[in-house]
């Protein structure tokens, strides 16, 4: 069970009630909580009061008939409400992993993600002599290729052929070696992770969740959707030392998603498949670091954009548009010259303590044990970087200039 947070709950009700209120959920879940606690503790309470009673019967001297019948009704008696007991903590284990991270203060309040706030727009947007084309039309079977894809795995495939794929490593070379000097450790993850894993990450606490993961029951593994939800669970049941902290990695993964409930919505190409392979950075640190390691993950985004040579613009997620685990988000967008529009091509977050107390990382401070921070953000998505690098630097004759930092690594 979650107790720290059953803990937290008590304390403070109306915090998690505005807190779930703020990201769309049913703030009723917080006095059902409470009720069924009450509940769990009364009957535990009185199982304690029993359990002492039998052991004073049992070292009294003068053990009669009497006694024995006492006895043997406590025990039959703390049976009962052990059997009792079981179901609460179930239903009241259910319902905890079912509460959100809470928003931070000074996240914008919103319904969905038409209430998001623009901060800022970055870099000068191409102003071609022609009218730009869409990356598919100007890369399909030479270095995209979904007609094939789909005829061996079905819809939202692609192979990736020759100068997308040399861009991609370049891609993947750069970014190891720039986050590498910044103090972040190269890590390739195993592209499955246990049930228990998934869940301490907290991304399978409802139907919705579960309808976008790949899920083999048969050995209770998931395969992840992003490096994030194999990098936390590394330090699982770990406690770290404060010195160490922060703890920063970059990781490179495949990611699978079903993309469930996404039909007819950028079907076509490489916006939104099944596989794609992903950078992907995640930081372990002290709760009073979280906020400027947020900071620097946003600027080493930001960064990254600006040495590509991709206009973009930076959003901060409202309340209503934040996932479970995060509670303060951006995303940036990439500009997309086809479609006159910016297209997300990348995501950070504060998850503050909500994944280190599932998953029992902590961390020993002066003050005893704490429980780690967790931020995640992405460095590239591939396909999605790929396309806003080949819609960006297209030329009239339809060929695709190179940006100039990933010169060296081709």
């Amino acid at each position: 069970m979650l107790t720290d947070l059953l803990k937290k709950i008590r304390e403070n009700p109306q915090l998690y009630k505005e807190g779930m209120t703020k990201k769309n959920r049913n703030p009723e879940t917080i006095d059902k909580i409470l009720s069924l606690d009450k509940e769990y503790r009364g009957n535990l309470s009185e199982v304690e009061f029993l359990r002492a009673h039998l052991n004073e019967l049992s070292q009294n001297a003068k053990f009669s008939q009497d006694h024995l019948e006492q006895a043997r009704a406590t025990k039959q008696r703390i049976k009962d409400l052990e059997k009792e007991l079981t179901p609460i903590e179930n239903e009241l284990d259910k319902l905890l992993y079912q509460i959100p991270n809470i928003p931070l203060p000074d996240v914008p309040v919103g319904k969905d993600e038409t209430e998001n706030k623009v901060l800022r727009e970055v870099g000068k947007k191409p102003k071609f002599k022609f009218e730009p084309k869409d990356y598919l039309t100007l890369t399909e079977d030479k270095w995209i290729d979904t007609k094939r894809a789909a005829k061996v795995a079905g819809t939202r495939f692609g192979y990736l052929k020759n100068e997308a794929v040399l861009l991609e490593y370049a891609l993947v070379r750069w970014v190891m070696h720039f986050l590498k000097e910044k103090g972040f450790i190269p890590v390739v993850p195993p592209a499955f992770i246990s049930s228990k894993a998934m869940k301490g990450m907290g991304y399978v606490d409802s139907e919705k969740d579960l309808a976008e993961r790949y899920y083999f029951p048969q050995d209770d593994l998931f395969l992840i959707g992003t490096a994030e939800q194999a990098i936390g669970p590394m330090h699982m049941d770990e406690i770290l030392e404060e010195k160490n902290l922060p703890l920063r990695y970059i990781a490179f993964s495949p990611c699978f998603r079903r993309e469930a409930g996404s039909y007819g919505k950028d079907t076509k190409g490489i916006w939104r498949v099944h596989y794609f392979e992903k950078l992907e950075m995640f930081i372990f640190c002290t709760p009073e670091q979280s906020e400027k390691e947020l900071q620097l993950i946003l600027s080493i985004e930001e960064e990254l954009m600006q040495k590509l040579g991709v206009p973009y613009r930076v959003i901060q997620l409202c309340t209503g548009d934040l996932s479970n685990p995060s509670a303060k988000s951006f995303d940036i967008e990439a500009w997309l010259p086809s479609q006159n529009r910016y297209g997300e091509t990348h995501s950070c977050s504060n998850c503050t303590d909500f994944q280190s107390r599932r998953l029992n990382i902590r961390y020993r401070s002066k003050n005893g044990l704490r429980l780690v921070h967790t931020l995640n953000g992405t460095a590239f998505a591939i396909g999605r970087i790929l396309v806003a690098i080949i819609e960006n630097y297209q030329q009239e004759d339809g060929s695709i200039k190179i940006p100039e930092i990933l010169k060296q690594y081709l």
